[in-house]
């Protein structure tokens, strides 16, 4: 396995930063996953996840970044690279912004940046999976490049693959 640098944890953007996570980070995170419509989590459970992530980045040198806007100051999501189904030499991108901020580039700006500091790893290829009907996400990845590989069927539907090489 090829060593690879540590993606940069603090990236900055015209409009955003994205840093590491903050016990701070647990409420508007757990409002966040409220809006995938499955209930609202506990705090203790968005506590967990919170570190799961710490803990993730610790090991494999690669993170999921939370979104603040440099002029509000406001959590509007995250955005980074996570194992997910795939693999730590070949990570996929991942974000979720809030329903209020959709529409405004800011999906598109973080993971352009998230890019960046993937690059800056030595990684050659990246990954995204994606539900087949969520059409806004799917565009995001298309203007950063990303290029269908193929669909599989889960529990939840078919999941669209998507890759775009780093080099």
């Amino acid at each position: 396995m090829p060593a690879y640098a540590t993606m940069p944890f603090h990236l900055e953007t015209e409009r955003l930063l994205l840093r590491p996570w903050a016990e701070s980070d647990a409420e508007p995170l757990r409002d966040l996953q409220s809006e995938r419509g499955n209930g609202t989590p506990t705090l203790e459970h968005t506590r967990a996840v919170i570190a799961k992530q710490l803990a993730a980045a610790a090991t494999t040198g690669i993170a999921l970044l939370p979104i603040e806007r440099r002029d509000e100051g406001d959590f509007i999501g995250y955005c980074g690279l996570i194992v997910g189904r795939t693999t730590v030499e070949e990570p996929e991108i991942a974000y979720e912004l809030f329903r209020r901020v959709h529409g405004r580039g800011y999906a598109t700006e973080a993971a352009t940046a998230v890019l960046g500091a993937a690059t800056a790893t030595g990684r050659q290829r990246l990954w995204s999976t994606v539900g087949t009907w969520n059409t806004p996400s799917l565009r995001v990845l298309e203007k950063l490049g990303f290029a269908r590989d193929h669909v599989s069927t889960e529990d939840r539907g078919d999941i669209v693959w998507l890759t775009r090489a780093l080099s």
